[in-house]
């Protein structure tokens, strides 16, 4: 009797024992029994769930680690092991993998360090959960970041924006972070996405692993520098070539007459048409800061007020000319011999005894040929042969005086408007090229 006690006390140990294993199995392992028939039994599971709130952890000395991936199509990929899941396939129907509401599982409180917006997530996901207790977590979400631009030289532009991904709950003993994909992988996933949408041109990604104090903790963190390119084509069709074409007909303008009333209407015409055009492009151009193509605008705006206000000057001189000249004065008068004939460096004979008023119209090369704006009034010798009295051929050569000094007004306003317009021609060339090389630059 005695000698049987300690058989049965054995077999009583075992028995407590097995159980304890067996409990701390089906903590470990999920029992895939009825799986052929029935499907997935969530019951299995059910042990994991309600752990949810917890770091999937045995040890909790041991951080989790977290391997995150991400391309700019806003998805964001998480992954990491949860020890608590694990079957057998052979098991298991071959059931190598399931999906599993995010609900149901812990998940890592990763999120962007630079977003300004709400998470817009869509609710209700799933996530992978393999055999071996890898859990894959794809979060598709639009982040609005914050990203300084810089515009200057909007369109042609290139930015270099900043993504932090960072846990303010898990310092660097729970949780650390990790790469799931390498750098080249997500740069040429993320280009082939973005070829085919936005106005945007993937130049390259790359990253760096830094660790963040706040306080005695210390959080891991990964920092993505994303380097984009805007593709101008768009701006360029619609906003630099219109524009070029309205201040190269502007030019071109100039080479009507002088004399024409139709010069002034014609620039004031194109003068609204430009400010109509920049109007309607305004919504294309940055809300926010002085781009250099707004600098080039307001100057392709400026030289057509300059333009117009050319034309009014030389329009004021013709008319001056032509109805009451003033005397023109002497350094005038050298001025205008030395432009149209530099060769000349004092009057003729002839022009002595014309008062010094200078050369004819005909004999003044370079010069557009002046429209005859005084009647032709008869010579001295004319008057004489009609018999003219003394007060007449006076008068006549009051006449031939004051007709070469209109000649000598408007082949002077000639002479300014070839000047200005040279000038015009300069400044818009000058200007033209160097908005290009800043652009370039």
């Amino acid at each position: 009797m005695e000698g049987e006690w300690p058989s049965g006390g054995e077999l009583l140990l075992y028995l407590t024992v097995s159980l304890l294993l067996q409990g701390r199995a089906n903590t470990f392992t999920i029992n895939c029994s009825g799986f052929d028939q029935h499907g997935v039994d969530p019951a299995a599971f059910q042990a994991v769930f309600d752990r949810k709130a917890f770091r999937p952890v045995i040890n909790y000395s041991i951080p989790t680690h977290v391997n995150i991936s991400f391309t700019l199509s806003a998805i964001l990929e998480v992954i990491w092991d949860n020890p608590f899941i694990s079957w057998n396939p052979e098991e298991c129907v071959n059931v190598n993998k399931l999906t599993v509401s995010a609900e149901n599982l812990w998940l890592p409180d990763i999120f962007i360090v630079e977003s300004m917006d709400v998470d817009r997530a869509p609710p209700g996901l799933s996530a992978y959960v393999s055999s071996d207790g890898r859990i894959k977590y794809d979060r598709p979400v639009r982040v609005t970041s914050i990203c300084n631009l810089d515009i200057f030289y909007f369109p042609f532009d290139q930015q270099n924006c900043t993504f932090t991904f960072i846990s303010f709950l898990y310092t660097v003993d729970s949780m650390l972070l990790g790469m799931d994909k390498e750098v080249w992988e997500i740069t040429d996933t993320s280009r082939d996405i973005i070829q085919t949408q936005g106005e945007w041109e993937l130049l390259g990604i790359n990253k760096a692993t830094l660790k963040m104090l706040v306080g005695s903790n210390v959080y891991d963190q990964i920092k993505f520098y994303v380097a984009i390119r805007r593709r101008p084509r768009l701006y360029v069709i619609n906003l630099l070539v219109p524009s070029g074409f309205l201040i190269a007909i502007d030019a071109l303008s100039f080479f009507l007459p002088a004399e024409s009333e139709s010069r002034a209407p014609f620039k004031i015409t194109l003068l609204l048409g430009y400010n109509v055009f920049l109007l309607l492009m305004n919504d294309l151009l940055p809300a926010s800061g002085t781009p250099l193509i707004s600098v080039y605008f307001a100057l392709c705006l400026s030289l057509m007020v300059l333009s117009l206000l050319e034309t009014i000057f030389i329009t004021y001189l013709l008319h001056l000319a032509t109805t009451q000249p003033p005397p023109m004065p002497r350094w005038l008068h050298s001025l205008l011999l030395h432009c149209t004939s530099p060769m000349k460096c004092c009057p003729t004979a002839s022009q002595k005894g014309n008062k010094g008023l200078g050369l004819a119209p005909a004999n003044l090369p370079g010069l557009k040929e002046p429209v005859e704006l005084v009647e032709k009034v008869p010579g001295p010798q004319e008057a004489e042969l009609n018999g003219c009295p003394e007060s007449t051929r006076g008068q006549q050569e009051d006449e031939a005086q004051k007709q070469h000094l209109v000649s000598l007004w408007v082949q002077f306003s000639h002479m300014m408007d070839t000047l200005l317009f040279r000038l015009y021609l300069i400044f818009m060339a000058t200007f033209i090229i160097s908005v290009i090389i800043l652009w370039n630059t």
